[in-house]
């Protein structure tokens, strides 16, 4: 885990909603130096506060994570399955047809 990453997606979350550490820190109930510590990436957090901490960012945890995880072909593939799931085979084949253009559009610029 890059918690340096972490700490610079969440510190840009922050800004984003013009929250100060302080404000940050007390909605969540830790600590400013705290919260300055995990921006910086000198601190680990727990699986509750991270939580707590993209909850108040209005983020999910794997987008506050992203940055901070190594990506695997087998796990890009999950995230599309997870994306498709609950989806009616129509919009499911608009999906494909989209992402047929991107590549077809990709394999022209190279």
């Amino acid at each position: 885990m890059d918690y340096k990453k972490l700490g610079s997606r969440i510190r840009e979350e922050r800004l984003k909603l013009n929250l100060t550490q302080e404000i940050l820190a007390e909605d969540i109930n830790i600590s400013v130096s705290y919260i300055g510590q995990i921006e910086r990436g000198e601190r680990s957090l727990s699986l509750d506060t991270l939580f707590k901490l993209a909850h108040r960012l209005g983020v999910t945890i794997d987008y506050l994570l992203q940055d901070s995880l190594k990506t695997s072909k087998e796990n890009s593939i999950n995230q599309f399955a997870n994306l498709i799931n609950n989806r009616s085979q129509k919009q499911i084949q608009m999906a494909l047809d989209m992402i047929k253009v991107l590549f077809s559009h990709l394999d022209n610029k190279d």
